[in-house]
């Protein structure tokens, strides 16, 4: 089995910057797709941005120019680097990995860390 432990949200102001941080523990064999997601409240979870193994990555335009994914592929961590914050923003952050443990693949989440974004 494997975890998703996220960190790095908090309260911002409208304009600044937080990185969140999700790391992989376990009996994982190997990682593919690492992803962020949110989901603000009264709202479906959304796709934020995700990587794949090799680097490549997506990004919803909502957050394209202000977002950034990257991962360490040796610390089995993927981040989120978020600049010019907007109160629209604000949402529970879910860290998603599609991963190979030494029992199974599967696609496993973090518990979700809270981004909260004053104007």
């Amino acid at each position: 089995q494997a975890q998703l432990v996220e960190s790095g949200g908090g309260l911002v102001q409208a304009g600044g910057s937080l990185r969140l941080s999700c790391t992989a523990s376990g009996s994982i064999y190997s990682i593919y797709d690492m992803g962020w997601y949110r989901q603000a409240p009264g709202k479906q979870r959304e796709l934020v941005a995700f990587i794949t193994r090799d680097g490549n990555t997506n990004y919803a335009d909502s957050v394209k120019g202000r977002f950034t994914i990257f991962r360490d592929n040796a610390r089995n961590t993927v981040y989120l680097q978020m600049i010019r914050l907007k109160p629209e923003d604000t949402a529970v952050y879910y860290c998603n990995a599609d991963l190979h443990t030494h029992y199974n693949r599967d696609v496993y989440w973090g518990q979700g860390t809270q981004v909260t974004v004053s104007s």
